[in-house]
C-alpha cells in the first residue's frame, strides 16, 4: 500500500487552475440517468470517488467513457433497478441514484452506502421526502426497496437542509407529474449547478441557492454538454496550504463568492487576499494570528470540509482559537494526528481549542478520512523535517494526484 512522504518547510509560490466540483459532479452524473440520451460532462478531476461513481453507472447498464477530463454518458437501456451493494458501500454519493432511477423505471433499490467515517449521515430525510412525494419506501437488510408507482407532486419541508436530500429530491421530481416544492432546502453551490444541468436537459426547476427550490415535473429529458462548478473545497485546501506554509499563490478559473466565509477568516489571519473575476491570490509573509473562533454551519456558513485545514493552520497560529463542529461529530479524528506532530489542542464534546505552536515536527501519521488527509498533507509540509502518510486512498477520493498540486506550487511531496 502506499504512503505519502513529504517534506516540510516549503514556501509556496505559483498558480494552479481549479477543476469541476467532485460534490457538483457526482449529482450531475447521477441525473444522467433521467434521459436516454447522451449526456457529457467536461473539466472533470481524474479521482477516485468519481471513478467509483462510473463503475456504478456501468453496472446500471450506461454507456460509459472518461478521457482528457471529460465524461459521456449514455443511459438508453438501463439493465438494473438496483445499486450493487459492493460498490454502494464504496461510495456514499451512490444514494445519489436512488431518485434519478425511481423517477425513469419507477422502482430502485439501494444499499446503504459508505465513503468517510466522520459521523453518523442518517438517510432518514431522505426517506421521509420520497414518501411525502407518495413513494413506498421499504427498509430490509441494509437495502432500501423504493416504489414510485403513486407518485406525485408534494410539497416537501425538510427536517435539515441536507444536501443529498434535497438533490435526491430534485431528481424524482423533475419527472414527477405536478410541481413539487421543496422547503428548508440546501442552498450550496451544487445545488444550483444541478438546478442548471437538469434545466439544461429540458427540466423546470427554479429557486437552487434560496429556502425554497420549485420543481415542474415534465415528462420527458434529453441529453445535455454541461461543465460544472469549480471545487470550492480544493480552493479553499490550497489557500489555507499557503497561509500555514506561507508564500503567494493564486487559484484560478474559481468562483471566489463560494468561500467567502473562508476568506473572511483568512483576511482576519494577516493574510494578504485580492480575489477578482475568477482568480483569488494570497500572501502570506508572516506567522499568521490564531482565528478567535469558528462554527461550521451549513452553507452559507463555513463549511465542515474546510474545517480540519483549517484547524491545521490555527495549531501554528499565534495565539489561542476555538473550533465548534457542528455537522460531524468525529471531525475531530485528525487531533490525535496533529498532536502527534507536536500541536496543541484540547477537545470536549464538539469544541475544540487550540494553541498556536511555533511549527510542527514531521511524524508518522495516518489519514482517516478525505478532508482530514489533505489537513495532514499541509501540516507536513509546514512540519520540520520528514513526515509520512499512511492511507492516502482516503485523499485520492478528492484531489486529483494531491502530490502533483502541492508540487506544482514548490512542496516536496512524494508516493511511495
Amino acid at each position: 500500500m502506499s504512503k505519502l512522504l513529504i517534506k516540510g518547510g516549503s514556501v509556496l509560490k505559483g498558480e494552479y487552475r481549479l477543476k469541476a466540483a467532485k460534490n457538483a459532479v457526482l449529482p450531475i452524473i447521477a441525473a444522467s440517468v433521467l434521459t436516454k440520451e447522451k449526456c457529457v460532462i467536461s473539466n472533470v478531476p481524474d479521482i477516485t470517488d468519481i471513478r467509483n461513481m462510473l463503475k456504478i453507472m456501468n453496472a446500471l447498464g450506461s454507456e460509459v467513457t472518461f478521457e482528457d477530463g471529460v465524461i459521456g454518458l449514455e443511459s438508453s437501456d438501463l439493465l438494473r433497478f438496483s445499486v450493487p451493494s459492493d460498490l454502494a458501500k464504496e461510495l456514499r454519493s451512490s444514494v445519489f441514484l436512488l431518485g434519478p432511477i425511481l423517477a425513469r423505471l419507477g422502482k430502485a433499490a439501494v444499499a446503504y452506502p459508505g465513503g468517510c467515517d466522520i459521523g453518523v449521515r442518517p438517510l432518514d430525510i431522505h426517506i421521509k421526502g420520497l414518501q411525502e412525494l407518495g413513494i413506498s419506501v421499504e427498509e430490509s437488510h441494509g437495502t432500501i426497496y423504493c416504489d414510485a408507482s403513486r407518485i406525485k407532486g408534494a410539497d416537501i419541508m425538510l427536517d435539515f437542509p441536507s444536501v443529498g436530500a434535497t438533490e435526491n429530491l430534485m431528481m424524482v421530481a423533475s419527472l414527477a407529474k405536478g410541481r413539487t416544492r421543496i422547503r428548508n432546502a440546501a442552498k450550496e453551490p451544487e445545488i444550483a449547478d444541478l438546478q442548471n444541468f437538469i434545466n439544461a436537459m429540458g427540466g423546470k426547476i427554479s429557486g437552487a441557492g434560496g429556502d425554497t427550490i420549485t420543481i415542474e415535473g415534465v415528462k420527458k429529458l434529453h441529453g445535455a454538454c454541461y461543465t460544472p462548478i469549480p471545487d470550492r473545497i480544493v480552493a479553499g485546501t490550497l489557500l489555507i496550504a499557503a497561509a500555514t506554509c506561507g508564500g503567494e499563490i493564486t487559484i484560478s478559473h474559481c468562483q471566489p463568492e463560494h468561500i467567502e466565509p473562508l476568506l473572511f477568516k483568512l483576511n482576519k489571519s494577516s493574510c494578504i487576499l485580492d480575489a477578482r473575476s475568477d482568480k483569488i491570490t494570497l500572501r502570506c509573509f508572516e506567522r499568521a494570528r490564531n482565528i478567535d473562533k469558528l462554527e461550521t454551519q451549513p452553507y452559507p456558513g463555513f463549511p465542515t470540509d474546510l474545517q480540519s485545514q483549517t484547524m491545521v493552520l490555527m495549531s501554528v497560529s499565534e495565539g489561542t482559537g476555538v473550533i465548534v463542529e457542528n455537522i460531524f461529530e468525529t471531525r475531530f479524528r485528525i487531533v490525535r494526528e496533529l498532536m502527534k506532530m507536536g500541536a496543541f489542542i484540547t477537545v470536549k464534546d464538539r469544541t475544540a481549542i487550540i494553541r498556536g505552536v511555533k511549527n510542527l515536527e514531521g511524524a508518522s501519521v495516518s489519514a482517516g478520512d478525505l478532508r482530514g488527509g489533505a489537513a495532514l498533507v499541509i501540516a507536513a509540509m509546514k512540519a520540520e523535517g520528514y513526515t509520512t502518510i499512511e492511507n492516502p486512498f482516503h485523499i485520492d477520493r478528492g484531489y486529483e494526484k494531491i502530490e502533483n498540486i502541492m508540487n506544482g506550487l514548490g512542496a516536496d511531496v512524494k508516493r511511495i
